[in-house]
């Protein structure tokens, strides 16, 4: 199997038996392949966990721009989003946020990782910003602050389990996002 057949398998591995303490074996066998492969291609658990997580993140920031791209209102493009992104998060968020500590502690199989979690998302965010009213010098701002409250929600989601709370919290933050400016 190549790479990529690899990394589909252990995304679609983990969307169905969730993370837990699989070992990399566990996995290897649970998708088809030995560990030496994934060893391989990987370079450890924690590099494909790590790549699993980039693939996720690019399917969200895909989910994001096929959203952008329909003639909706911006706080309908805005639900839909983060319906589909809180149903993702049941499943990976653990992951994410797990790696997302590794990172911060700059062990060195997440340095990938590192620039997927915040800039490759400030550029689509800051069109949203200002597709909604938002003016172009401070949508970078907006675009930051919209990332770190959206993620603070999903780790909200992850603890209490809170759906309507947070779902509730993420529409009162996109009709604060879509306040005429003054």
């Amino acid at each position: 199997m190549s790479r990529d057949s690899l990394l589909a398998e252990a995304v679609e591995h983990f969307a169905s038996n969730g993370i837990g303490d699989a070992s990399l074996r566990s996995i290897a066998a649970s998708i088809g392949t030995s560990h030496r492969m994934l060893i391989y291609h990987f370079g450890s658990r924690e590099g494909l966990l790590a790549e699993v997580v980039r693939t996720v993140e690019q399917q969200q920031r895909d989910l994001l721009a096929d959203v952008l791209a329909t003639d909706l209102p911006i706080a309908e493009q805005s639900e839909r989003f983060w319906r589909r992104v809180s149903e993702s998060t049941l499943v990976y968020g653990p992951l994410f946020f797990e790696l997302s500590a590794h990172a911060m502690q700059d062990l060195p199989y997440t340095e990938p990782l590192k620039a997927d979690l915040i800039n490759v998302w400030l550029p689509p965010l800051i069109d949203l910003c200002i597709r909604a009213g938002i003016p172009a010098d401070a949508a970078p701002a907006y675009a930051r602050l919209g990332l770190a409250a959206s993620r603070g929600l999903l780790f909200d989601l992850l603890l209490t389990g809170d759906q309507a709370g947070v779902d509730e919290a993420s529409a009162l933050l996109t009709r604060l996002f879509t306040l005429p400016p003054r």
